[in-house]
């Protein structure tokens, strides 16, 4: 598939539809609180009732993975993932958009001894992030108690790549693309903690396939490789919208024993089942509408 060109020219009419949605996520980062999980709530709704590729994956992903779920209780696990990643916009929008200093009496922060063991070893850190609706809002909160920098994967839409990256450098000590390897490393090395989400599937080359949630998914090997390189201590970090609406929990825990190992196979695994640990505390904030096991191994059919 050829790659789209976008126009030089920012105020070229093929970006209006871009800055009037970067006006409204402007506009929604400052609405009282209420309002803005009503309008969340709808905006998942919505896409729930008719973004029926996405609700196709998603329902494709909880069948995968919650088994031992019923079709009505799985039915009801997509209506409200759909509901949480509608707010999820909006949480995105007031972490990229607001100084987050407002929220710290929204925030319970657990853990906090892990992080500061790990930092003290002067060998700076590998965060493992995870794709939750809450993921940029979590950023801005995790912020307030330790600065990092993040990895992250450039727009192809130059405008809206422009505001996303600014508004994550006023987040994070800095941007980094997820291809910028050198510069992942260098920030380790020099002591900074690097925000990662290692939890997508990147393809076959980039993977070994490990489990998750009993699935042998694509997992990429990026994980070891950083630790390996770089010597940091690996930090599992969960966050999470609690059940009131109103508040969030971050959560370190400790460092991952034993990684890397040596093993590519064992340590995509140890990642994994991580990442499964924290999903299964609220699983409808995870992003499952993406497709998590597009690549299959060799001569297994496809699941989208």
């Amino acid at each position: 598939m050829a790659k789209k060109v976008y126009p030089a020219n920012h105020a070229h009419p093929r970006y209006w539809g871009t800055w009037f949605a970067i006006t409204l996520m402007r506009l929604g980062a400052f609405l009282p609180w209420r309002l803005k999980l009503a309008l969340g709530k709808a905006i998942g709704l919505l896409s729930w009732r008719f973004a029926k590729r996405r609700r196709h994956i998603t329902e494709t992903n909880f069948r995968l993975c919650f088994p031992e779920l019923g079709e009505e209780a799985r039915a009801d696990l997509v209506r409200r993932t759909f509901v949480a990643n509608g707010i999820g916009i909006l949480e995105t929008a007031t972490g990229w958009c607001r100084d987050p200093e407002h929220l710290r009496h929204r925030v319970v922060f657990r853990g906090v001894e892990h992080m500061e063991r790990a930092m003290a070893q002067g060998k700076g850190a590998l965060i493992i992030g995870i794709h939750f609706s809450t993921l940029d809002l979590g950023g801005a909160l995790h912020s307030l108690f330790f600065p990092a920098d993040v990895v992250y994967r450039p727009h192809d839409n130059p405008v809206f790549e422009e505001f996303m990256t600014k508004a994550r450098r006023g987040i994070f000590g800095a941007a980094i693309d997820r291809h910028d390897l050198r510069g992942v490393v260098r920030r380790i090395k020099s002591g900074h903690a690097v925000w990662y989400s290692p939890d997508q599937d990147f393809g076959r080359e980039a993977s070994v396939f490990a489990p998750f949630f009993g699935v042998e998914a694509a997992s990429i090997k990026l994980t070891a490789k950083i630790a390996r390189m770089t010597g940091a201590p690996v930090m599992p970090l969960m966050f999470h919208r609690n059940p009131d609406n109103r508040t969030y929990t971050l959560e370190y825990l400790p460092a991952l024993e034993n990684f890397p190992s040596g093993d590519d196979v064992a340590d995509a695994s140890q990642v994994n089942a991580f990442i499964e640990q924290a999903i299964r505390r609220h699983p409808e904030q995870y992003l499952w509408l993406h497709r998590r096991f597009k690549t299959r191994p060799p001569g297994e059919a496809k699941f989208y």
